[in-house]
């Protein structure tokens, strides 16, 4: 039996680069959960887009326990039959036809753009090798992926950042197309900006950028890490608009809470990642192989993407309303159940004290920056836990003013 420990131990024992509240979840089921005092709250968060089914979820605990008592871990030195099955489910239902498993967004990441400027050196271009960003976007917090990413606060003070990174304006096209040129090699893109204040991407813009990109020799990167498996409505982002990537990076909810990661593409992207070239430990692990595949079982039906859009017209139904009865709400962008409200101009800057409120009334949400509150719930969600969570949200809204 593991010692009793508390939100004090927290400080006392992990490195200092995480604030949560002063409470400790210790129990979790759907999309509710209890800490340490017994007190419960509606879970509008997701563990970051990550809970695509909630917690607990009986078909997932099912998936890890029986693989549990069969085999957890071998190394990428010898193939398991999960890790073979979840690849072959990707590309069933995808653009692409090969895989690379890891364990996280920022890994796939990190994958995906060693992969691009791999594949411009095998192409004969070994000056091919600059990348093209957008300002606001998140990719992880690698050296690599973090220098990629849009936010400079993000990569300050850690030293000399990767070079041949260039941010650009979203949705901006014409400032990709003057930037473009034969030395670049990829351009890296979020179909909804997530981090950044759930900002979904014009169609015309991922349109424009497939264009550029083929006129160009690079390769097209859609970070799927949060608006995929679901989170959107559709299974993947890029099928709600019908522009197919290149290379595509999956993390998040894909395990449903538990570990995994992939990067897409097809087989002559695929084929510059030769023997040696990129790995990873515990990537394509069996345990991993496993959960994934039966949250993709669950997750690309037809009526279950369905749902999510009803859910989502439901919750924005409702936060309408707290928009009506309180004000301080600017906007509220969705995407599936992926929801940004953006916080009115008297409310700037107050997402977090606004997150720390809902937080006391019971309720969990997201920051996406300073001015915008993101909810990002388990895709299951029941319809009363919707109700009732944002309903909560609003009155955490209307004390605050």
């Amino acid at each position: 039996m593991a010692e009793h420990v508390t939100r004090a131990d927290f400080d006392l024992y992990m490195f200092p680069n995480y604030a949560p509240p002063d409470m400790v979840i210790v129990r979790g089921e759907g999309s509710r959960v209890w800490d340490q005092e017994g007190r419960v709250y509606i879970d509008l968060a997701g563990g970051i887009a990550v809970n695509c089914l909630g917690h607990a979820n009986p078909d997932l605990v099912e998936a890890l326990t029986d693989q549990a008592r069969r085999l957890w871990h071998l190394s990428n030195a010898y193939a398991n039959e999960p890790a073979i099955g979840l690849a072959k489910r990707l590309c069933e239902l995808t653009f692409a036809t090969k895989v690379f498993l890891t364990n996280s967004g920022a890994e796939a990441n990190e994958g995906a753009l060693k992969l691009a400027r791999r594949y411009a050196v095998d192409q004969g271009h070994p000056d091919k090798y600059e990348i093209i960003s957008f300002e606001k976007s998140f990719h992880g917090r690698t050296l690599f992926t973090v220098s990629v990413g849009g936010t400079p606060a993000y990569s300050e003070g850690f030293g000399p950042r990767p070079g041949g990174i260039t941010h650009l304006p979203y949705n901006d096209l014409a400032a990709v197309e003057k930037a473009m040129s034969e030395r670049t090699c990829a351009v890296m893109v979020e179909p909804v900006i997530g981090e950044g204040g759930i900002i979904p991407a014009d169609p015309e813009f991922l349109e424009g950028l497939r264009s550029l990109c083929d006129r160009h020799g690079a390769l097209l990167i859609f970070d799927e890490v949060q608006s995929g498996v679901g989170r959107t409505g559709d299974l993947y982002a890029y099928m709600g608009v019908g522009v197919v990537p290149d290379i595509l990076t999956t993390a998040k909810g894909l395990g449903g809470g538990f570990p995994v990661a992939a990067v897409l593409s097809t087989d002559p992207v695929a084929a510059s990642f030769v023997v040696g070239t990129h790995g990873s430990t515990f990537g394509g692990n069996a345990l991993a192989g496993a959960v994934a595949s039966r949250v993709l079982d669950i997750v690309a039906e037809r009526d279950f993407l369905l749902e999510v859009k009803r859910k989502e017209a439901l919750m924005v139904e409702l936060l309408e309303g707290v928009r009506a009865r309180h004000g301080h709400i600017a906007d509220i962008r969705s995407r599936g159940l992926w929801i940004g409200v953006e916080l009115s101009s008297e409310m700037a800057g107050r997402s977090k004290d606004v997150a720390t409120a809902a937080l006391a009334e019971g309720v969990m949400v997201l920051r996406a920056g300073a001015d915008v509150v993101r909810f990002a719930p388990a895709l299951n969600i029941p319809d009363e836990d919707i109700v009732e969570g944002v309903s909560l949200f609003g009155k955490a809204l209307a004390g605050l003013v």
